[in-house]
């Protein structure tokens, strides 16, 4: 492997010497690879902080929704997207199933009563297109819902988009394969066990299910003032790159 002056370098700083030697077995590839994720992704967590300040400086409010299969790496990218924010003026929102008195509201209640107050950040982990997916998928809603929900979520977010919300719609995308492995992944660690559901469980007998659901909704609601956004997800490093990126990119803050 012919190194260049700058990647030996990279290997010989502290993030290089611990990406280089964390494990028994040293890949001086895979050690570059992660060591140019770590700069890069602190150079935009930097200006996410920048980004965060203008929404509070301006009160702003901000919406971004992280849908995508089981396993696909939401909570990751959250996470990474959150690291270095302000606490105080950021929220992550991942609901549980809905309560009695939540099921008998307009199915948009419970997700407008967590809608950001001027200069807050908040992320959806999973949000309301739960229905669009992976409610009709388990029958978990009726087709009648499904429907409702289908001819009123474009209309549900022109309002907020026009009450001076930014929204920022993710769809983290991984293959079959991958969320088998992953799924295997999560069985095999006893830190991470507590990740699988039944909903989980039954993923993979369902994948075709998912992504005529999927498909449909990419087909209504992917709208010229609210699109989705498509993230390939195999590779989580790179799926949370493009993620901030896409953010810093379409939230016009200044510094």
């Amino acid at each position: 492997m012919n190194l260049s002056t700058e990647d030996i370098e990279l290997l010989n700083s502290k993030i290089g010497l611990h990406s280089l030697f964390k494990s028994k077995k040293v890949n001086v590839k895979k050690a570059l690879e992660e060591s140019r994720y770590f700069l890069e992704m602190k150079e935009k967590q930097t200006e996410l902080i920048k980004l965060q300040n203008w929404v509070i400086e301006n009160d702003k409010k901000v919406v971004i929704i992280f849908e995508g299969r089981d396993a696909a790496g939401k909570g990751g990218a959250i996470r990474r997207t959150t690291e270095y924010m302000n606490p105080r003026h950021f929220r992550v929102i991942a609901l549980n199933k809905p309560t009695e008195d939540e099921q008998k509201q307009w199915f948009f209640q419970r997700y407008v009563n967590r809608l950001p107050k001027p200069g807050e950040i908040v992320l959806f982990d999973r949000s309301w297109y739960n229905r669009a997916v992976v409610e009709p998928v388990n029958g978990f809603c009726t087709d009648e819902q499904y429907e409702i929900f289908m001819s009123q979520v474009n209309d549900f977010e022109k309002m907020l988009i026009q009450s001076n919300t930014y929204l920022i719609k993710f769809y983290f995308s991984i293959t079959k394969d991958e969320q088998a492995r992953r799924f295997k992944d999560i069985k095999s660690n006893p830190l991470k066990r507590w990740k699988m559901t039944a909903v989980d469980e039954r993923a993979q007998e369902l994948w075709d299910d998912y992504t005529a659901y999927k498909q449909k909704m990419f087909e209504v609601t992917n709208t010229e003032i609210a699109p989705w956004n498509i993230i390939n997800a195999n590779k989580k490093t790179d799926a949370r790159i493009e993620a901030v990126t896409h953010i810093l990119k379409n939230i016009p803050y200044v510094e």
